[in-house]
C-alpha cells in the first residue's frame, strides 16, 4: 500500500512506517489535539505545499495524486494520525450524470475501526462523490479526513471528447501544518489562531494572530498629531500659539521619528513680553531623541511669498528642536538678526507669518 499510516494497524507499525510518518508538526488545537493538515514545502522550494497534488489526466476520468505527508487530527482523546503516501496514486472518477454535473471531493482518510466501527484500519485518498444537482455543491468532508481538492465533473462527462475538462476542473482545498511555532503556509483555509503569538503567511503577508483576529505584522505606523510646547532657551518671554494653525505630525517606526511641522500663526498669538535675541524658541519633540543632534532636517520661514529664509533644525537637548538661520531672505532684502530663531530672529515675527518643516531623528526609546 503506497499510503502508510503510524500508530494505526492492529498488526503492527513497521520499521519503514515509523520512518516515514511524522508527528513533529503539532500546531496545537487544544491542549492535547493538533492541526490537521499537510507538511508544507516543495523538493525546489517554490510552493508552500506539494504533497498529495492532484493533476488529472487529459482527455481520461483519471488523476494522479503525488507523494506527501501529513497529520490527520481525530477526537481529543483520540489521537493524531500521521499518514506518508510514497509513491503517485491513481484516482478514477465515475462518469457524469446524464441530466446535470456534480462536484466530487478528494479526500486524505484514516478508517480507525477501534473508534469508528468501519471495520477497516488504514489510510487512503479516496473520492467522496458528489450529488448531481442545477448548483452542484461539494459533498461534506467525512470524519477524521482532510480534503484536497473538489474536482467538477460535467453531466455525461466520461473518457473520451467529453471527459473532465481538468485545466478548470480542479479546486485546491489543502490545509498545512507545521510544528509549534512554525510560520503557517495558508493557502485556502480562514481557521482561527492556536494561541496569542502564533504566525502565519498569508499570500506573502506575515500576519500575527492577537488572541481575536490575525493582524498583518510587523503592525505598520500610522501618523499621530502633536502639539509642541513652545518655550525659549532662557525660560523668558514664554510665547504663546493662540488661534495659530498648528498642525504638526510624526511617525515613529522602531527607532526612527519622522515629523512633519506646519504652524501659521494667528491674531491672538503672542511672541513673549519683551522678547530678545537671547530667548531662542525651542519647542518640543514628539518622543525623546537618543541624542543632541546638530542637523536633523531643515524648516522654511515665511513672511510672505518673497520673504522666505530656510533654516537648519537641530536639537540641542534630547526633548526639544530649535531653528538656526541659514540663509538670507530669497528677495534679498536684509535678515533684522540672524543665528536661532526667535521673536525677533530673523525679523519681527507676527500674524500671517509661518513656520514649515520636516525632519528625522533617532528616538532615545
Amino acid at each position: 500500500m503506497p499510503v502508510r499510516s503510524g500508530w494505526l494497524s492492529p498488526d503492527g507499525q513497521s520499521r519503514e512506517d515509523t520512518r516515514l510518518v511524522s508527528l513533529g508538526a503539532l500546531t496545537p488545537t487544544s491542549p492535547v489535539a493538533t492541526r490537521s493538515g499537510i507538511l508544507p514545502g516543495s523538493s525546489d522550494g517554490q510552493w508552500r505545499i506539494s504533497g498529495f497534488t492532484v493533476e488529472g489526466v487529459t482527455g481520461t476520468m483519471t488523476a494522479t495524486v503525488s507523494p506527501g505527508r501529513a497529520v490527520i487530527q481525530g477526537a481529543d482523546a483520540q489521537g493524531a494520525y500521521p499518514v506518508a503516501l510514497t509513491e503517485n496514486q491513481t484516482l478514477t472518477f465515475a462518469d457524469g450524470d446524464a441530466l446535470y454535473g456534480r462536484i466530487d471531493l478528494v479526500v486524505l482518510r484514516v478508517y480507525d475501526h477501534a473508534h469508528d466501527g468501519s471495520g477497516r484500519t488504514e489510510a487512503v485518498v479516496e473520492i467522496v462523490r458528489g450529488t448531481p444537482a442545477a448548483a452542484p455543491a461539494a459533498p461534506a468532508t467525512p470524519a477524521l479526513s482532510i480534503p484536497l481538492y473538489e474536482v467538477v465533473v460535467p453531466k455525461n462527462a466520461s473518457t473520451g471528447a467529453g471527459a473532465i475538462a481538468w485545466a478548470s476542473a480542479l479546486t485546491g482545498r489543502r490545509t498545512a501544518t507545521v510544528g509549534v511555532g512554525g510560520i503557517l503556509p495558508v493557502t485556502t483555509d480562514t481557521s482561527n489562531g492556536a494561541y496569542p503569538g502564533q504566525y502565519r503567511d498569508l499570500s506573502g503577508q506575515l500576519q500575527r494572530w492577537n488572541g481575536t483576529a490575525w493582524a498583518d505584522y510587523p503592525v505598520l505606523p500610522t501618523w499621530q498629531s502633536w502639539t509642541p510646547a513652545w518655550t525659549t532657551s532662557s525660560g523668558s518671554a514664554t510665547p504663546a500659539f493662540g488661534n495659530a494653525v498648528v498642525t504638526c505630525r510624526y511617525l515613529k517606526y522602531g527607532r526612527t521619528v519622522h515629523c512633519n511641522v506646519w504652524i501659521v500663526f494667528g491674531t491672538t498669538t503672542t511672541f513673549g513680553t519683551s522678547p530678545t535675541t537671547s530667548d531662542n524658541w525651542r519647542f518640543s519633540l514628539p518622543v525623546p531623541a537618543a541624542a543632541v543632534t546638530p542637523v536633523v532636517g531643515f524648516a522654511e520661514l515665511g513672511v510672505d511669498n518673497t520673504s522666505r529664509v530656510v533654516a537648519r533644525v537641530q536639537i540641542p537637548s534630547t526633548n526639544v528642536f530649535d531653528l538656526v538661520i541659514s540663509s538670507g531672505r530669497l528677495s534679498g532684502a536684509a535678515l533684522a538678526n540672524s543665528g536661532v530663531v526667535d521673536a525677533l530672529s530673523p525679523w519681527t515675527w507676527a500674524s500671517g507669518n509661518s513656520l514649515l518643516g520636516t525632519f528625522t531623528y533617532e528616538a532615545a526609546a
